[in-house]
């Protein structure tokens, strides 16, 4: 392709994606598609010769298209959002124009110094720790990994660094505390750094879905007397079932008494602490040791994008850093590498959709648009209590609902759970909405998540008459 052919065709995408945006409530937001229907539509083997874009372009709307699940839709309310907007996405399109390696300093002066920027405006927006280090990350998973990588070096036994550089042998069996609602990506952690998924305590919670601390004192009181070594706590800001809040003071305390890192999960509720009405959150996070948050879920930011902090920075680089000659460069010791803040040594230039999302928005607009999803909530929160043909299983702590039809008089919890589960499919199968499930106190439960980037209250009031006429 020459460069004036990608002029032509890139001003014919930019317009077919400004319409696409546009019209987007035109498409069913869940993809209707059989398992391999696209890849049998596929061929089997790549071409020998070059094709017309033209007709590349084509197969996208025929075959692609259909098969993709629309998270930019307003009607999309499943998982947590994954919200964007145009200003990050022109800033995704220079950033493949640019097509950067941002592993050092000396590969993208700008990128590195653009990120560190980035990262302290996110923590004055949310009232984090002035003395914090941030780094953009791909994923709060590999945040959480790095965060029990950086403990597992600085509490080995006899001396630090030990397991990076002897292996496990002669260690202590460490021990991961996290709550029974934490994220899966917390085990995958365990596993991958190799703790062992038996090591990792998943300590039980009460009925806001919070760590119980006395219980998780309980265990830490058990596991030293079995000759254990407590490593690390994992808490929750806004776990993913029903954003549920750990109390973040009473762990942290409990950490420095017996000389554990804290590690904080916020990936989904911590643009919340933007809002001065969320600020009490960020209170006591000078406990933590790591923190989380990702800009790619609720901060108009496209995936991926993830805001990782750390209090001491020495201790993440020196778990991390390899230093090959051919990696060596004069501006080493007064500059930020960011290939030695995490596990990739390649690093996308992330920090430059977040600069341009904050400056077209500005915290004003984001402010406005949070509380917007949040009231969004409380309305439809407002009207399942109204009716006594729903419950709500879990605090409505942000813009997740957690809700489900009651069980009727005598009826069986296994019919209750049918009735729910042919609710939701009921619901997403009218490709106007998709909303996913959870299970909380071991019972089903449909989730509603209003964060999108276009939703509306339109949305969520077709949202309610629809739940409304298919209730059973």
């Amino acid at each position: 392709m020459t460069i004036e052919e990608f002029r032509k065709y890139a001003h014919e995408l930019v317009d077919w994606m400004a319409d696409y945006l546009n019209n987007i409530e035109q498409y069913p937001v869940k993809a209707f598609v059989a398992p391999g229907e696209v890849l049998h539509r596929i061929p089997n083997m790549p071409p020998e010769t070059g094709e017309p874009f033209e007709n590349i372009f084509a197969d996208f709307i025929k075959i692609i298209l259909p098969g993709m699940t629309h998270w930019q839709h307003p009607g999309f309310m499943g998982y947590f959002p994954a919200n964007s907007s145009p200003p990050s996405v022109l800033a995704e399109m220079l950033t493949a124009t640019l097509a950067a390696q941002c592993m050092l300093w000396q590969t993208s002066p700008a990128a590195t110094e653009l990120e560190e920027r980035m990262m302290q405006w996110l923590a004055h927006l949310c009232g984090l720790p002035t003395h914090w280090h941030g780094v953009i990350q791909d994923t709060a998973s590999s945040a959480t990994l790095c965060a029990l990588l950086t403990a597992r070096e600085k509490y080995s036994a006899q001396r630090q660094m030990a397991i990076n550089q002897y292996g496990f042998e002669g260690q202590p069996i460490f021990r991961i505390y996290a709550s029974a609602e934490s994220h899966s990506s917390v085990e995958k952690a365990v596993r991958i750094a190799g703790f062992g998924s038996n090591n990792l305590v998943k300590v039980p919670t009460d009925d806001n879905f919070s760590l119980k601390v006395e219980l998780l004192e309980q265990q830490i009181k058990e596991d030293l007397q079995k000759g254990y070594q407590p490593l690390c706590v994992v808490a929750t800001l806004g776990t993913t079932s029903s954003t549920g809040i750990d109390p973040i003071g009473p762990i942290g305390r409990l950490c420095q008494e017996n000389h554990m890192w804290l590690h904080v999960d916020a990936a989904y509720a911590g643009t919340a602490l933007m809002l001065p009405e969320y600020r009490y959150l960020a209170q006591e996070l000078s406990y933590a040791d790591s923190y989380v948050f990702n800009p790619h879920k609720w901060m108009l930011t496209n995936f991926d994008c993830s805001a990782y902090y750390v209090k001491d920075k020495e201790a993440l680089l020196r778990t991390f850093e390899i230093m090959p000659e051919y990696l060596k460069t004069p501006l080493d010791r007064v500059v930020n590498n960011y290939r030695d803040w995490g596990i990739p040594l390649g690093r996308r230039f992330r920090a430059l959709k977040l600069w341009f999302v904050l400056r077209t928005y500005g915290a004003e607009n984001l402010r406005a648009l949070l509380r917007h999803h949040i009231n969004l909530a409380k309305q439809f929160a407002s009207w399942l209590k109204a009716d006594d043909r729903f419950e709500l299983m879990a605090p409505v702590h942000f813009n997740l609902v957690c809700f489900r039809l009651k069980p009727k008089q005598g009826e069986d919890e296994s019919f209750t759970e049918q009735r729910n589960e042919q609710l939701l499919n009921a619901i997403n199968q009218t490709g106007h909405f998709f909303l996913t499930h959870t299970r909380l106190n071991g019972k089903y439960t449909l989730r509603a998540v209003f964060g999108q980037t276009y939703v509306k209250e339109k949305h969520v009031r077709a949202l309610w008459h629809l739940i409304s006429q298919l209730a059973l």
